[in-house]
């Protein structure tokens, strides 16, 4: 007899926000579709700054004194008002239906129990009660009949749980989540907070796996803990970005700083400085590569730092002045990182937050080297975050654009699908270019040289075949009596000798291919370039023969 084998598959949902609204995939309706989740309990404010974690089923949305929770995973029991509820970690069976759950949650009006069930499933006929607690829970009422019993997706406000009384009649109570906060994420099962307006230097981590209980006690190695980032008898540096890597440590971007906790604070964790001498940029300006190399956009540029090496800058020789030039401020920019998988690369997104505007440089790991671009203001980059999805089709760097979109870079597009500064789907031409130099033409400085022959091979097959074919090149020499001469040329893209079209595809020695061409000057440059619609290039080498041309006189 033949047996059909089937394997047991994870779900995975991308949950976004944009517009005041959360909004998640749901694979099992159609993937690669977002449907809004209702959050008409408590709206989020996307004009202020928000941070989203996973962490226990859950997406956890930090956005000041906004803090919310997704809930993918539980079952919603409602019920009248209880006096005592049961605890996180109970489990509660149903009469006759004899369905269970593993309590999770419990708002604070203690209306709503959420948990995780195991068998069965609940309705609104059949009382509930505790089958057993391994924390001796007391709930008062007894039991009760759900009014409701829903299924996930739910939304409600992230609060600590409701004061509960045990067997011997003594009261628990979980503390309190700040008033606000800005940042968050999850290390070592312990949900991370801090950015309050009102103590910038502070951070709070909840009870190992449990995001409900924030009641600082001692001597519990699992209990929710509270500290700050400095050297003795200082006031705390303000800590702009957490972000932890898998459960090894967790670093503190600071203003003008870097800490990293090394272990968990409350069984034998250390804090440790990663540096003095330069900070990051906010709270979505760095990211981890493949190998474990953490990148941030700090004082001076771009840095790279695997944990507890000292960062480098990664910029400086290349983009000296990028900090200068981009001027970003905080009050008004937003930096984003994000490494490209696929493309083993980190790209940063500089943004103007009001507009949409942006500069952006995508660095190439493999090649070090940055490549400078700019997208539309509707495509203004306000996040990025590499979507591992079940199905490889979907799993790919998305871009969170201004205007609400969620896109994603597409090789095999030679244009791109957003008409420049318009909202929807259009048509926008892909201009961009390359310079080759500026370049000496004589070996003695104080001599001139000329150019009398270039030669350029432009890549892919022949013309037909199944190889990708480079369209045609626009190619213009710049020739001057300085490097700096030439560099303003070339980026004005005024000035040049004179300029050719290189004609697609490879022709090694064929019309268009070779330019004779000349030009005179000190040094020199090649602009190759394209910016037609619906067209892609590329060039495998440029060769040319350089000759003597007189003393400058």
């Amino acid at each position: 007899m033949a047996v059909t084998l089937t394997d047991k598959v994870t779900k995975k949902w991308l949950v976004a926000a944009g517009n005041d609204e959360i909004w998640y995939e749901d694979t099992d309706v159609a993937k690669g579709t977002m449907v809004e989740l209702d959050t008409s309990g408590g709206a989020i404010d996307t004009s202020d700054q928000l941070v989203m974690f996973e962490a226990f089923q859950k997406v956890f949305v930090v956005n000041g004194a906004k803090l919310k929770v997704a809930d993918f995973a539980n079952t919603k029991l409602t019920c009248s008002a209880l006096t005592y509820p049961p605890a996180h970690g109970d489990i509660l069976i149903q009469a006759t239906s004899l369905a269970q759950m593993v309590v999770d949650y419990v708002n604070t009006a203690k209306t709503a129990v959420y948990g995780y069930v195991t068998t069965g499933t609940f309705n609104t006929a059949n009382s509930v009660s505790i089958l057993s607690s391994s924390q001796n829970t007391v709930m008062t009422p007894s039991s009760f009949i759900p009014s409701d019993a829903a299924a996930a997706p739910h939304w409600y406000a992230w609060t600590a749980y409701p004061d509960t009384k045990d067997d011997e009649d003594v009261v628990r109570t979980y503390g309190s989540l700040p008033t606000s906060a800005y940042l968050g994420c999850l290390y070592r099962g312990r949900c991370v907070l801090s950015g309050d307006p009102h103590y910038p230097h502070q951070w709070y981590m909840s009870r190992v796996a449990n995001p409900w209980d924030w009641k600082y006690v001692v001597n519990d190695s699992l209990a929710p803990v509270a500290g700050n980032n400095t050297d003795a008898g200082e006031i705390g540096d303000i800590v702009r970005a957490l972000i932890p890597y898998k459960d090894d440590y967790l670093v503190f971007g600071c203003s003008d700083s870097i800490w990293f906790l090394n272990g968990d604070p409350a069984a034998g964790g250390s804090l440790n400085e990663l540096s003095l001498v330069t900070g990051i940029y906010g709270a979505f300006s760095h990211c981890w590569d493949d190998i474990g190399n953490l990148y941030f956009w700090g004082i001076d540029g771009l840095y790279r730092s695997n944990i507890p090496g000292f960062p480098t800058n990664i910029s400086k020789m290349r983009l000296p002045n990028i900090i200068v030039d981009e001027a970003a401020d905080p009050n008004t920019h937003r930096v984003v990182l994000g490494y490209d998988r696929k493309r083993h690369a980190v790209l940063i997104s500089i943004v103007t937050i009001a507009t949409g505007a942006n500069s952006n440089y995508f660095f190439d790991i493999s090649e070090e080297a940055f490549y400078p671009e700019s997208y539309p203001t509707a495509g203004g980059p306000y996040s990025l975050f590499y979507y591992a999805a079940n199905d490889p089709a979907y799993s790919d760097l998305l871009v969170g654009c201004k205007d609400g979109y969620i896109r994603k870079f597409n090789n095999s597009l030679k244009s791109d699908n957003l008409a420049a500064d318009a909202v929807g789907v259009g048509t926008s031409i892909i201009s961009s270019y390359v310079v080759l130099g500026p370049m000496p033409l004589n070996k003695d400085p104080d001599n001139f040289g000329k150019i009398s022959m270039i030669n350029v091979t432009t890549a892919g097959g022949g013309s037909g075949g199944t190889q990708a074919d480079s369209n045609d090149i626009q190619c213009r020499i710049f020739t001057g009596y300085t490097p700096e001469e030439i560099i303003e040329n070339v980026v004005a893209n005024s000035g040049f000798d004179f300029t050719v079209t290189i004609l697609g595809p490879a022709k090694r020695f064929g019309k268009g291919q070779t330019l004779r061409q000349r030009a005179r000057g000190m040094y020199a440059a090649i602009r190759l370039a394209n910016s037609t619609v619906d067209e892609s290039w590329a060039f495998e080498q440029v060769t040319g023969v350089i000759q003597p041309s007189g003393k400058m006189r």
